[in-house]
């Protein structure tokens, strides 16, 4: 092999050499390749040119003379490699990487520097940061090279020695707005309604108006669902108390309020005060019992509704007793008033909360403990000349208890003189235990009494009749 910074250099092979001599032809013999490494690559060479020595370039003691007609000819096979050299693939023309083996980690070994990984670039947030900042420092420059800085520098100067003046100055007290007087109070009625149509207003106003001659009092009124409106004014008294005589008053609620005017303005008005006028009766509705009852006890239940808050008196005309009571705020009342034995008249007064009055009056029986039907007639005088004439009969049915008796039942008979007596239907009693009937008086009755009739039946109680008497003039 030649020298390895130079290349390679073919040897003739001596029997080649030997048999060489100008003028000849020589078969050359079968060439071996010659294979060549250097520190990166490994190459094969598949044809050699003849090199010839330079002028003064010794010749090497080991490669014998080539001579110059010899031409070697291009290897075209590689035949005769040894069966145990692997086939190289095709070279690509670049030089093939060094594979390094890692070596694994052992206690007395440093790890190697790991190779430090590099980012495209900052983020997003950053960049923008990044740019905010330099525009600003850009407009700080432009600031300051314009004369700004010193603007700003003279307006903190000037901020902080207005400030250290405001500790270090003495402090003035500031102007008080002037007072406004406290509002009055005006004294609530015992009771807010009244019959009468005009009233007293009376209140007290504060102490530190009083006998101030540039103070008064604006007195208000608001009369139903209405807004406040002015009244009268009037002077402040000489005293804490003030009276305003002889206001008016409309129908309904009138309600009234005050306030202290002066030099400063007009105070908070007062609480409102309000007067109802009612001129108009309470009306008594009276529920149980109905005027004409039969009371099986010793005293009678008077259950009705009247005006709410109203006072009643109750007295009983035949036996002299008296009884009080009151309607609550719905009107509704209960009062028991002791009765006597026959008929009993009772009178009621209801007065409301303005003063107002109104009577009923009613008659109850004291019962036995018996069934009783009472009978009536529509007229009990008739003339002869104004014959035939119409007639009704009725009936009122209690039990033994003085309660109305429904579903009894009744017969009505009718005992006429000079005629033929005449007899309804059975007929049954009502809820309030009545029943009626009605029949004529014929044109040949003569004068005389008639004799009116009616049987009462029942099945819890037993029977009973009771009669009345018609005349005919």
């Amino acid at each position: 092999m030649g020298d390895r910074s130079s290349g390679l250099v073919p040897a003739l092979h001596p029997s080649i050499a030997a048999r060489a001599q100008p003028g000849t032809v020589t078969r050359a013999e079968p060439r071996k390749t010659t294979t060549v490494r250097n520190h990166s690559t490994r190459s094969s060479l598949h044809g050699l040119t003849p090199v010839t020595p330079c002028a003064g370039e010794p010749s090497s003691p080991h490669a014998p003379a080539t001579p110059a007609h010899v031409t070697i000819r291009p290897m075209t096979t590689r035949g005769g490699r040894p069966s145990h050299v692997r086939p190289r693939p095709p070279s690509s023309g670049r030089p093939a990487p060094a594979k390094v083996r890692p070596r694994g980690p052992a206690p007395n070994r440093v790890a190697s520097h790991r190779r430090v990984e590099r980012t495209r670039g900052l983020a997003l947030p950053i960049q923008a940061v990044f740019a905010i900042a330099v525009v600003g420092l850009v407009g700080a420059v432009l600031f300051a090279a314009s004369g700004g800085l010193g603007t700003v520098a003279g307006a903190l100067g000037s901020t902080f020695t207005g400030f250290v003046d405001d500790i270090t100055a003495t402090p003035v007290p500031s102007q008080e707005p002037a007072d406004i007087a406290e509002s009055p109070v005006l004294i609530q009625p015992t009771e807010p309604y009244t019959n009468q149509p005009t009233v007293d207003l009376v209140g007290t106003i504060p102490q530190a108006v009083v006998g101030n001659p540039q103070a008064q009092i604006k007195v208000y009124v608001a009369i139903g669902e209405q807004d406040p409106a002015p009244l009268k004014i009037i002077p402040v008294p000489a005293t804490a108390r003030f009276v305003l005589p002889g206001v008016t008053l409309a129908e309904g609620p009138n309600a009234f309020s005050a306030a202290i005017l002066g030099p400063s303005g007009e105070s908070e008005p007062s609480p409102i005060v309000t007067y109802v006028f009612d001129a108009s009766k309470p009306r008594i509705v009276l529920t149980s019992p109905a005027s004409g009852s039969v009371v099986n006890a010793k005293a009678v239940k008077l259950i009705g509704e009247t005006q709410p808050r109203s006072a009643l008196t109750v007295r009983n005309t035949t036996s002299g007793g008296t009884v009080a009571g009151a309607a609550d705020e719905n009107g509704k009342f209960t009062v028991i008033l002791p009765i006597a034995e026959g008929t009993n008249d009772i009178g009621i007064t209801s007065r409301d909360p303005a003063g107002n009055e109104n009577h009923l009056v009613l008659s109850v029986s004291r019962g036995n403990g018996k069934l009783t039907a009472v009978i009536g007639a529509s007229a009990y005088s008739i003339k002869r000349s104004s014959l035939p004439a119409s007639i009704r009969l009725g009936v009122t049915v209690h039990d033994p208890d003085g309660r109305p008796l429904e579903a009894a039942r009744i017969t009505f008979s009718l005992a006429v003189p000079g005629v033929p007596a005449v007899t309804s239907k059975t007929i049954t009693t009502a809820g309030d235990g009545t029943a009626t009937w009605s029949t004529t008086i014929p044109n040949g009755a003569t004068v005389g009494s008639i004799s009116a009739t009616v049987i009462v039946k029942t099945d819890a109680f037993g029977e009973l009749t009771d009669r009345t008497v018609i005349t005919i003039k």
